[in-house]
C-alpha cells in the first residue's frame, strides 16, 4: 500500500526539491501533484483525493496553511507541516502530535515521516473514529496560530492513535528508556513514544519542573520538599520524586519566587 501524496509550497523549487527526495528516498509515498497555495491546493485536493499534504505554512503569511485545513475537515487526510519555523512552532506540533519537516530537508527525518505516516494510515484503517482525534490535535494546532489561544492541551501517542489531555490532568513523568510513562491525577498512566526532553520543552515551565533527569512534576501536585537523606519532591498521595543534586539550588529558588 502506498499513499498519494500532494505538495503544497508556494515555492516551486522547494516542491520540486521534496518530490526528488520522496521519490527516492520514500517509496511508500507516491506524489501525485503540486500546487503553489491555499486556493490551488483546495482544487487539487478535491481533484486528486490525496492520503497526505506536504503542507508549507508560510505562504507567504504562515497562515495559510492553517486556513487551509480549515476547510478540508470531511476529508481523512494526513498532514506533514514543511517549515522553516522553529522553537514556538515546534513546541506547538510536538504538543499536538503532528508530523512536521524542518527546511533544509534532512533525509533520515524524511524516511521518519514516511514510516509514521504509514503507521498513522494503518491506525485510521483499522480504527477510523480514531482518526477525529487526530484532527482535533490539527484543529488545537490551528487555533494556537491562527487565533493565538492559549493551549494547554497535549497530545499523547498510543497504540490506537491519539488521546488529547489538559496539562492539568497529569501529575508527573517518568523517563522510560526513550520514551516517557505520563501520570494522571486519576491514577492512570500512558506510555509516549517521546523521550522526557521533549515533554520538557512542550510544557508550560511555569507549571511543571524538571527537577531530575527521570523526572518532571506539576508543581500543582506538590505538598512538601524535604532535604532529609537526599532531595525529595513530596506529591498529593505521598509519593516521593527524587530531586537532581545539581538542580536543588535552582528548584529552592523557585519555590521561593
Amino acid at each position: 500500500m502506498s499513499l498519494k501524496a500532494l505538495l503544497i509550497d508556494d515555492e516551486e523549487f522547494a516542491r520540486k526539491n521534496l518530490e526528488i527526495l520522496l521519490t527516492e528516498y520514500c517509496p511508500d509515498i507516491e506524489v501525485v501533484g503540486e500546487a503553489n497555495g491555499k486556493t490551488d491546493g483546495l482544487e487539487k485536493i478535491n481533484e486528486l483525493q490525496p492520503d497526505v499534504l506536504f503542507l508549507d505554512i508560510r505562504m507567504p503569511s504562515g497562515s495559510e496553511g492553517f486556513e487551509l485545513l480549515e476547510e478540508i475537515e470531511d476529508k481523512q487526510i494526513l498532514v506533514v507541516f514543511v517549515t522553516a519555523f522553529k522553537d514556538f512552532a515546534i513546541r506547538a506540533f510536538n504538543a499536538n502530535a503532528v508530523y512536521y519537516l524542518l527546511k533544509p530537508i534532512d533525509i533520515d527525518e524524511l524516511k521518519l515521516a514516511s514510516e509514521r505516516l504509514m503507521e498513522s494510515k494503518k491506525i485510521f484503517t483499522e480504527n477510523p473514529e480514531s482518526f477525529q482525534t487526530y484532527f482535533r490535535s490539527l484543529k488545537n494546532l490551528s487555533d494556537t496560530f491562527l487565533r493565538n489561544k492559549p493551549n494547554n492541551r497535549i497530545a499523547i501517542s498510543h497504540t490506537k492513535g491519539l488521546k488529547i489531555v489538559e496539562d492539568d490532568s497529569i501529575s508527573h513523568l517518568e523517563a522510560s528508556g526513550n520514551c516517557t510513562m505520563i501520570h494522571f491525577t486519576d491514577g492512570s498512566r500512558y506510555l509516549d513514544t517521546r523521550t522526557l526532553k521533549i515533554y520538557e520543552n512542550i510544557l508550560d515551565d511555569t507549571k511543571f519542573c524538571r527537577i531530575h533527569k527521570s523526572h518532571i512534576i506539576n508543581l500543582a501536585m506538590m505538598t512538601d520538599y524535604l532535604n532529609e537523606d537526599g532531595h525529595f519532591a513530596v506529591l498529593k498521595g505521598g509519593l516521593r520524586i527524587p530531586i537532581a543534586r545539581n538542580r536543588v539550588t535552582e528548584f529552592v529558588r523557585m519555590l521561593k519566587n
